[in-house]
């Protein structure tokens, strides 16, 4: 995918990609805690976070043997002005987004209990 907006949509259609953003957007997190709650291995993990990356939904910095993950808070602007040119779309309430993403976080936590 080259276009920016379809690499964001497509980053963001996945379950466990949503609950990473959650995560982030608390803290900064190295690889290892945002792999914590979910029950797949380090590599999947991995995997989630370079489409995240690539999406320019988050950052990825080495510092000392740690690598760290951030948020970029503005990486879903395009996305935004996209949906607002339809006119049924309300600007992107980031309060709101961070609700939902909490939720969805919650509801995975959820799901890993059973």
């Amino acid at each position: 995918m080259s276009d920016p907006l379809d690499t964001a949509f497509a980053a963001l259609a996945d379950p466990t990609r949503r609950a990473i953003l959650g995560m982030l957007l608390e803290d900064d997190m190295a690889v290892t805690d945002v792999a914590e709650p979910f029950e797949m291995s380090l590599a999947a993990i991995s995997k989630h976070l370079v489409i995240l990356t690539r999406a320019g939904l988050i950052s990825q910095e080495k510092r000392g043997r740690v690598k760290w993950c951030k948020l970029e808070p503005d990486a879903l602007r395009a996305a935004s002005v996209w949906m607002q040119g339809f006119g049924q779309f309300e600007p992107v309430n980031l309060d709101a987004f961070e609700r939902f993403l909490e939720g969805e976080l919650d509801e995975h936590r959820k799901d890993d209990e059973k």
